[in-house]
């Protein structure tokens, strides 16, 4: 089963593009998009387990330069 998640990124003023294409270069993330709001980027990832998400999350995106803050939602079937 593949674990989906959103990932809500504020970033500093200025960065959310760099920020969106650099998210967009990385494994397991499908889709990152600049939006308006109190957050910048969205990006939609992919993973095997929820473990991973947070691997992907921690370790890859958060390192990228410009991000302030990171929420992670992963999607749950009801």
């Amino acid at each position: 089963m593949t674990v989906r998640g959103y990932v809500l990124i504020q970033t500093e003023v200025g960065r959310a593009a760099a920020v969106s294409e650099l998210a967009g270069a990385i494994e397991g993330v499908v889709g990152a998009d600049n939006v308006t709001g109190p957050y910048d980027v969205i990006v939609r990832a992919e993973s095997g387990t929820v473990d991973d998400l947070g691997r992907l999350v921690v370790a890859r995106l958060q390192t990228i330069p410009g991000i302030t803050r990171t929420v992670t939602c992963p999607v749950v079937h009801l």
